[in-house]
């Protein structure tokens, strides 16, 4: 695992987006000038130091250093999967690809910051096992039961159906077209641009070109047009992911049959 991202939304602390790789430590907590943390969490029932996370080469733990609290590990695409890291536990492995860790807090809300993993590792089907070598890692790691690939499925969906000449979809668009798939419906317009930066940023690696004064939104664009276009060239996303998506509005139906790819 090349690393994960940390993440800290406004609102829980000092907003702020770490990189760690392999060997790095983020500590968390509320802090002060003699206890410095990566993470700053605001509330006055969070410990100074109340815990840490270190990266390992294909995992990553979370240590909790309060004697009293419990902390969560949620999987916010698992349907209510989550592990608990009781006081003082060092060093828990957490599986998630995609994590919230949730601190408790004397209000009516809890502090918590995100964590992924972008780059699992796999075998290689046909090699599984070798006595020699090193693993074959995948080059895009992508988990088709989570929320950002249904992301890439719609973003990619007009090209699949052969409506070539349709631009790729806006976020609202995507907001909209997965509203009637479990467990998206209070999917956002924020949320939806966080797993299209995920996306591009650390499960595909896509670069685009800086801003050159046409605005954020042309960037956005870019980001998508480079997904979309990644994905059909490497088959990262096929006609039969089409079924991942609800059924389209019969006249657009009508519209767009779909078509396989290579024929």
């Amino acid at each position: 695992m090349s690393g994960v991202v940390i993440h800290l939304p406004p609102g829980s602390g000092d907003a702020v987006t770490l990189r760690l790789g392999p060997g790095e430590v983020a500590r968390f907590g509320r802090g002060s000038q003699t206890t410095p943390v990566e993470l700053r969490l605001v509330d006055a029932a969070i410990s100074r130091l109340a815990g840490e996370i270190r990266v390992t080469d294909d995992h990553w733990q979370l240590s909790n250093h309060s004697a009293t609290q419990t902390y969560l590990v949620e999987n916010p695409e698992g349907a209510g999967e989550y592990l608990r890291v009781p006081p003082r536990r060092a060093g828990a492995p957490i599986p998630f690809e995609f994590s919230r860790v949730v601190l408790p807090t004397r209000g009516e809300t809890t502090v918590s910051f995100q964590v992924f993993a972008p780059d699992h590792v796999y075998l290689d089907p046909e090699g599984a096992g070798g006595p020699w070598g090193s693993r074959t890692l995948t080059a895009y790691s992508l988990d088709e039961t989570a929320i950002y690939f249904l992301v890439l499925v719609a973003l990619c969906e007009p090209r699949l159906r052969d409506e070539s000449p349709v631009a790729v979809p806006t976020t609202p668009e995507i907001v909209e077209r997965l509203g009637a798939v479990p467990g998206c419906a209070q999917l956002t317009a924020r949320a939806v641009s966080s797993h299209i930066d995920y996306l591009a940023d650390e499960k595909m690696r896509i670069s685009v070109p800086a801003d050159t004064g046409t605005g954020r939104g042309s960037r956005r664009n870019g980001k998508r047009e480079a997904l979309v276009g990644l994905s059909l060239r490497f088959g990262l996303v096929r006609e039969e992911h089409l079924a991942l998506l609800p059924p389209r509005a019969r006249g657009a139906e009508g519209a767009a049959p779909g078509r396989r790819l290579g024929k």
